[in-house]
C-alpha cells in the first residue's frame, strides 16, 4: 500500500509539472495570435485608408483633367476667332484712352498686392509669429483669420476710393493684402522649390484663363454668377467639415477632394467671371460719375481667385491629395 501511495504520489506530481510547462506555452501562444490579429486588422485599416484617398485623388484629379481639357478647348475656340460674337480683346484698338488707364490701374494694384502679399507672408515666417499662432490653437486661428480677411476686406471696400499715392484706401488694402501674407505664411514650410513651382503653374494657370476670358464674347462668363457662387459655397462648406472630419473615411476623403480640387475648378470659374466684370465695369463706369471708378476693389477679385489657386496648387504639389490625417 505504501508503494502504491508513493506511485500515485509520483503520478500526481508528473501530471502538476506538465500542466505547470502548457499552460504558460498555451498563454503564449493566445497572446501570439491575439497580437498578429491585432497587426492584421491595422494593416486592413491602413489599406481601406490608402484606396480611400487614392479613390478621392484619382476621382478629383479625373475633374481637374476634364476642366483643363475644356479651358484648353475654350481657348482653342475662342483665341482663333471661330466664334461669331467679339471679345474684350476685339475691342482693344477701339477702347476709349479712359478704359485702358482704367484696366492698367486695375492689375497695377493686383500685381502690387500680390507682392506685398509674397513679401508679407515670407517676413512673418521667418519671425515664425504666424507658425506659433497657427499651431497653438487650430480653431481660433481658423477663425480669428477668417474674421480678420472679412473686416479688412470689408473695411476695404467700405473707403471711397481716391487718386493718390497713399491714402486711407490704400492703407486699408495694403492691411487686407498683410492679413493673407500672414495666414498663408505657414505654407513657406513646404519649401521654396515648391512654391516656386506652385507660383509657375499659377501664373500659366491665371494667364491662361485670363487670355480665355478676354477672347471669349463679353456675356459669355457673366452669366456664371449665380452657379459659381452656390458651388463656392459647397467648397466652403466642405473645406469647414474637412478641419473636423478625418479623411481616413469615405466621407472625410470627399469633403478634402471637394475643398481641394473641386475649389481648385469653383476658383479657376470665378477667375474668369471675375476678368470679364473687371472690364466690363472699366468699359460701363461714366466718366462724370460722383462715385470715381475704383481700381483696388475691382482687383481684391482677382487677387481673392489668385490667391485660392495658388493654395490648392501648392497643397497638391506637396501631396496634399493623398495626405491622411
Amino acid at each position: 500500500s505504501a508503494g502504491l501511495s508513493n506511485s500515485a504520489f509520483a503520478i500526481n506530481n508528473t501530471k502538476t509539472q506538465i500542466q505547470n510547462v502548457l499552460i504558460p506555452t498555451r498563454n503564449v501562444a493566445s497572446r501570439s495570435r491575439a497580437s498578429a490579429f491585432r497587426r492584421a486588422v491595422r494593416k486592413s485599416r491602413i489599406a481601406a485608408e490608402e484606396n480611400v484617398a487614392a479613390s478621392s485623388k484619382r476621382y478629383g484629379l479625373l475633374a481637374l483633367a476634364g476642366s483643363s481639357a475644356a479651358g484648353l478647348g475654350a481657348l482653342c475656340y475662342y483665341g482663333l476667332g471661330l466664334s461669331n460674337q467679339i471679345g474684350a480683346i476685339d475691342k482693344l484698338a477701339i477702347w476709349p484712352e479712359y478704359v485702358r488707364d482704367r484696366i492698367k490701374a486695375t492689375y497695377g494694384h493686383l500685381i502690387v498686392g500680390l507682392g506685398v502679399t509674397a513679401v508679407s507672408a515670407a517676413s512673418l515666417f521667418r519671425t515664425k509669429l504666424a507658425y506659433r499662432f497657427m499651431t497653438a490653437n487650430p480653431l481660433l486661428a481658423m477663425g480669428g483669420s477668417l474674421i480678420a480677411m472679412i473686416g479688412t476686406s470689408y473695411i476695404c471696400h467700405s473707403i471711397p476710393y481716391q487718386e493718390g499715392l497713399l491714402n486711407s484706401k490704400h492703407l486699408a488694402w495694403l492691411v487686407h493684402a498683410g492679413t493673407l501674407g500672414f495666414v498663408i505664411s505657414p505654407l513657406m514650410l513646404m519649401g521654396g522649390p515648391l512654391l516656386m513651382r506652385a507660383a509657375a503653374i499659377t501664373g500659366g494657370v491665371v494667364g491662361g484663363l485670363s487670355m480665355i476670358a478676354l477672347c471669349a464674347p463679353s456675356e459669355k462668363f457673366l452669366s456664371w454668377g449665380g452657379p459659381l457662387g452656390l458651388a463656392l459655397g459647397g467648397v466652403c462648406m466642405a473645406s469647414i467639415g474637412s478641419a473636423f472630419i478625418p479623411a481616413t473615411g469615405m466621407l472625410g476623403a470627399g469633403l478634402y477632394s471637394i475643398s481641394l480640387y473641386g475649389g481648385l475648378i469653383v476658383f479657376g470659374g470665378l477667375l474668369l467671371y471675375d476678368t470679364q466684370k473687371l472690364v466690363r465695369k472699366a468699359e460701363a463706369h461714366p466718366v462724370y460719375h460722383p462715385v470715381k471708378y475704383d481700381p483696388i476693389n475691382e482687383s481684391i477679385s482677382v487677387y481673392m481667385d489668385i490667391i485660392n489657386i495658388f493654395i490648392r496648387v501648392a497643397t497638391i504639389l506637396a501631396g496634399g491629395g493623398s495626405r491622411r490625417r
